[in-house]
This record gives C-alpha cells, structure tokens and sequence, in this order.
C-alpha cells in the first residue's frame, strides 16, 4: 500500500488487514503478501487490533476476525438456530461471545413463560460462573451450571467453533425448577445441535 486513502495511513493499514481476512484466517506471511505492508508493520498493527479485539489468532497462530467484526454476522446467523432452540426448549437462549475476560450476550430469544432468564444484548459477564463460561475456558463439548451465576437459574451450552477455536457459546437457562438440576440431560443434545446450526449457516462447516 503505497498510498493512504483517507489521509490517515495507520487506519488504512488496518482496514487493508481486515479486508484480507475477509475470507478466512491467514498466517502472517500470507496477510504480508495479500496486502503488500511491509511484515514489521502488519505485525505491529494486527497485534494492536488483537488487544481491541478486532483480529484473534487461532492454534496454529493465523490471524482472523475477532469477535468486534464477526459478532453481528455471528448474531445474524444464530438468530433462526436460537429461535428454534427456544421453542424445543421452552426456556431462554442465548450467544455469547468473549470479549477479554468477559462473555458478551449478543443475541437473545426470551422464553414465553412469564418465569424466565432474561440476558439482555451487551450483558457482560463472568468467564469464571455459567455454563457459557465454562465453555470458553475449553470444558468439553458442552457444561451446564446449576445455581452457579444466579440462585435458581440453571443452563446448558455448547462452543460455537470456527477454524478449531471457540468462536461463541449458544445457551440455554431458565429457572431450576424447570430444567432440573441436571439440565444438561434434558437439553445438551439440543443445544449441541443448536451450534452445529450456527456454524453451518457461517459456512464453517
């Protein structure tokens, strides 16, 4: 990029990196040569986007979108999966995304009982508490939390996966005497299903 576009080079280096991981994750090498930026400058930049969340690095330290640009497409596309998730349930999802050391609600499809979990959008919560939680510390395929973030809400989730990271948590919660204590019996399968459908409606399937 010889030439600033908007006469503010730095910020058209940056948007030159996203539009070269429009299509997937690419190592370094790779986002060098698709932008023509020298590597010293690409590697500056896309560490400062990583710290803001806008690029996220996978197992094999590729670069991707973080979750400030794939979260509302991931919402989008989560919405139909969470709608139905909610009517085989009968109670409450929703889909996080991490954000630092919190999970953020970035979609949620409320249960028609007047008894409900209610988790607005931009809810910021707890890695540590929740199933949600439990997921984006890589505890399995799915968890569930019984009274863990709230006293009497119990819910089940499971990792939305892109590229062998986790890139969201689909869940579901509602009050215990409803779910049980042992939610994950009752909706894992579902719930599990429910991400396999996000994923698939993103193409990463």
């Amino acid at each position: 990029m010889d030439q600033s576009v908007s006469g503010i080079g730095v910020l058209d280096k940056a948007v030159a990196i996203i539009d070269a991981l429009d299509k997937g994750p690419l190592p370094l090498s790779e986002l060098v040569a698709t932008t023509g930026l020298p590597k010293a400058t690409v590697h500056r930049i896309a560490l400062a986007m990583e710290t803001h969340g806008l690029v996220q690095r996978d197992g094999e330290g590729r670069y991707g979108w973080g979750v400030r640009l794939a979260a509302p497409s991931l919402a989008s596309a989560a919405r139909p999966a969470l709608e139905e998730l909610r009517d085989t349930t009968g109670e409450s999802t929703q889909l996080y995304v991490r954000r630092g050391d919190v999970r953020v609600c970035v979609a949620s499809i409320e249960s028609p009982h007047s008894l409900r979990t209610i988790v607005p959008v931009g809810a910021a919560l707890p890695l540590s508490r929740g199933s949600a939680g439990r997921v984006f510390r890589g505890e399995g395929p799915w968890a569930e939390s019984v009274e863990e973030r709230e006293k009497g809400v119990a819910s089940v989730s499971a990792p939305v996966v892109h590229d062998g990271r986790v890139f969201g948590a689909v869940s579901v919660s509602g009050p215990v005497e409803r779910t049980t204590r042992a939610p994950g019996k009752r909706y894992a399968k579902a719930v599990v299903a429910a991400a396999r459908q996000v994923e698939e409606a993103l193409g990463w399937q």
